[in-house]
């Protein structure tokens, strides 16, 4: 089982998490593209951080949106998405690359993500980009969604994660961060959920519907308050369970 968490959100002088103890406890990163979040700064340091302790990156593209965390939906244009998405991975990859790194899948961010899930253009675009940047290139997303699905019919390696601190509905999404209850911090029900999704391949949603998801990944939200101590719990409860972390990817 892969653990993912989104990295290297900070950006000048404002810092995001502590990415510094979070590249120690994950297997992929999922790090910011500049748009939502980062910098290149942010992203060099990331890079190199990956890079010397074997964690895989991921671009995590977003939309241009750094004023709102990337967590409002834009609408635009196919041409402006695809842009932004190419001009994304280019730049990720380009840090990667100065320092022996590389980027080996992608996965979108907030507001991004959610609307992928349904919105067939905005997945279209995304997909577009991806694939005229590399036609290899691994995408990483909800299960059942526009992405994963027009993804895969263009031939894109795809890969399904579960995110162990958000409330999830019963038709598989996510509850929104506007609602209460969205995100979870209580360290021990995450670390279970994280246990049953390894090795039952379910979650139990709001209204108590278990729900199948079969993930090639777990994400921990790197901005959680508490993130850290999560995801050293969720790393040793997962090892004590009998579950091999390595990278999807």
């Amino acid at each position: 089982m892969d653990l993912n968490a989104d990295l290297g959100e900070s950006f000048g002088s404002w810092n995001m998490g502590d990415d510094a103890a979070m590249f120690r406890l994950v297997t992929s990163a999922n790090v910011a593209c500049g748009f939502h979040a980062g910098d290149p700064v942010t992203m060099l340091d990331s890079c190199r951080a990956a890079f010397e302790l074997d964690v895989t990156v991921g671009a995590h593209v977003g939309y241009r949106d750094l004023a709102g965390f990337g967590r409002r939906s834009l609408d635009m244009s196919f041409d402006e998405l695809f842009g932004d998405v190419l001009y994304q991975l280019g730049a990720l990859d380009g840090v990667a690359h100065a320092v022996g790194a590389s980027v080996d899948y992608v996965k979108p961010h907030g507001a991004l993500y959610n609307r992928l899930v349904h919105d067939a253009e905005q997945a279209s675009a995304v997909v577009a980009a991806i694939q005229a940047y590399d036609p290899g290139l691994p995408i990483l997303g909800l299960p059942g969604s526009q992405l994963l699905i027009q993804a895969k019919e263009a031939g894109h390696p795809v890969f399904v994660e579960a995110i162990v601190d958000r409330a999830y509905k019963a038709d598989g999404t996510l509850v929104p961060r506007s609602e209460a209850g969205a995100v979870l911090h209580d360290v021990d029900s995450i670390v279970e959920r994280a246990v049953r999704l390894a090795t039952k391949g379910e979650v139990v949603a709001v209204d108590g519907t278990v729900v199948q998801v079969r993930p090639d990944s777990l994400c921990i939200h790197g901005d959680t308050p508490g993130a850290v101590e999560m995801a050293a719990g969720v790393r040793a409860g997962l090892e004590a369970a009998g579950v091999q972390l390595e990278s999807f990817a």
